[in-house]
């Protein structure tokens, strides 16, 4: 395990989030700053006419290709936590991430990060956890797991002795505890250019963040995400990218960051 800043992060973010012919986001703008990307495997957001195109997408642009498995929630963007079964769980996760690989070259992916409440619950729930590790796992053991660093998450998914991602957020606030502050609060999601510059800069060369609160808390990770969905996104992603290399850090998709299993 890697602790504290080393110079070097993957840049990750969610898109792939069209469906039919609604398209949202800005995906072939935002991928020419990004090393790895999530992409909606049909339960919250997208489809296999728009897989298809963003996986092609990602592969045009050297970037890192990875699942994004929700809740089967399509109304409500996959945002409103479900009460699951661990087997529910499992079966969801197993389901998505086999629908898109089918899409990858050599049917091969480089990640797999769950969305939403899906996301916010393993943080939270053990069980829940323990069942997207373990069907991750079970799909292809090299695959590796975007979890939120620090949480019991993550120790779950080292404990199974899979490749973890730790993964911090550009646009998104956090609780002195250092999860993610509620869509519901004022001031969970952040828009202005600067304060999301500064807080990746922090992230990646101290290994620290504010907390909504105000307090600074330990925030050590490998990848950076920024929502595709965020208003301004592309500005946002283009002014992370540059500042990031511009302060020395090193951008690299998180294939390239994180060793393989049992090679720490």
């Amino acid at each position: 395990m890697t602790n504290g800043p080393t110079g070097r992060m993957d840049f990750n973010a969610d898109i792939g989030e069209s469906f039919a012919g609604y398209e949202l986001g800005l995906d072939s703008e935002i991928v020419k700053y990004i090393t790895s990307a999530n992409i909606a495997t049909g339960f919250h957001a997208g489809d296999p006419d728009w897989m298809a195109r963003t996986v092609s997408l990602a592969v045009e642009n050297g970037v890192g290709i990875g699942a994004h498995p929700a809740y089967p929630d399509l109304g409500g963007f996959g945002r409103r936590n479900m009460d699951l079964t661990p087997d529910e769980v499992s079966n969801a996760v197993t389901y998505q991430v086999g629908a898109l690989a089918a899409f990858a070259p050599a049917r091969k992916l480089q990640h797999v990060k769950p969305h939403g409440a899906l996301y916010n619950t393993a943080v939270r729930d053990a069980d829940v956890a323990e069942a997207v590790v373990s069907a991750i796992k079970a799909f292809d053991p090299e695959l590796i797991h975007v979890v939120l660093a620090g949480s019991q998450w993550e120790e779950i998914a080292r404990n199974h002795g899979v490749r973890v991602a730790r993964e911090c957020y550009a646009d998104r606030a956090v609780t002195p505890q250092g999860t993610l502050v509620p869509r519901s609060q004022p001031g969970a999601v952040i828009h202005e250019p600067e304060a999301v510059l500064d807080r990746s800069l922090k992230l990646a060369t101290t290994g620290r963040v504010t907390a909504i609160d105000g307090t600074e808390i330990d925030f050590s990770a490998d990848s950076i995400c920024l929502h595709g969905d965020t208003a301004g996104a592309v500005e946002l992603a283009a002014a992370v990218r540059n500042g990031l290399e511009a302060a020395g850090v090193e951008i690299i998709p998180m294939n390239e960051l994180i060793k393989p299993a049992g090679n720490d």
